[in-house]
């Protein structure tokens, strides 16, 4: 199944009180496991289905994450993105990019005529450029400071 950005809603209320009430039991069930996968039955349908524990560890973090009322996405390791898919995450355009592809600030491989680029490479960029961010603050707070513009 596959999602689009718009598909990564916060999760509601309703679902933030089931999370918080499951998370603590899942947490415990995982700690007391001693195979490296489980059964579970889904009640609605008594279906019964393997999970290995890796996956049930997964959920629990899931769990917590909603029960926080934040938003989860999941991506597999290892995936490459398009120039298209890059720019929609660093909130820029294709062309700007392309730009940062070909001044060697991401890595990226070519496929035909195509650039692909590692789904960690372009986290890796978006948060290197937030901590520049946030450093160009602290130094214009200084800056401000130091001229009597500022005061705390």
């Amino acid at each position: 199944m596959k999602y689009s950005k718009n598909d990564i809603k916060s999760p509601g209320k309703s679902e933030q009180k089931i999370a918080k009430a499951s998370f603590p039991a899942l947490s415990n069930v995982i700690l007391q496991l001693r195979k490296d996968n489980v059964v579970i039955e889904i009640e609605e349908n008594g279906e019964r289905i393997r999970i290995p524990v890796r996956a049930l560890v997964l959920l629990r973090d899931i769990l917590e994450a909603m029960s926080q009322g934040k938003p989860v996405s999941i991506v597999p390791q290892a995936t490459e993105v398009t120039t298209q898919g890059a720019a929609e995450m660093l909130g820029c355009s294709r062309p700007h990019v392309i730009k940062l592809l070909e001044e060697g600030q991401i890595a990226y491989t070519k496929v035909g005529k195509h650039r692909r680029i590692q789904f960690e490479d372009v986290v890796s960029y978006k948060q290197k450029m937030k901590e520049e961010q946030k450093q160009h603050l602290i130094d214009i707070m200084h800056t401000d400071e130091e001229s009597g513009l500022y005061d705390s």
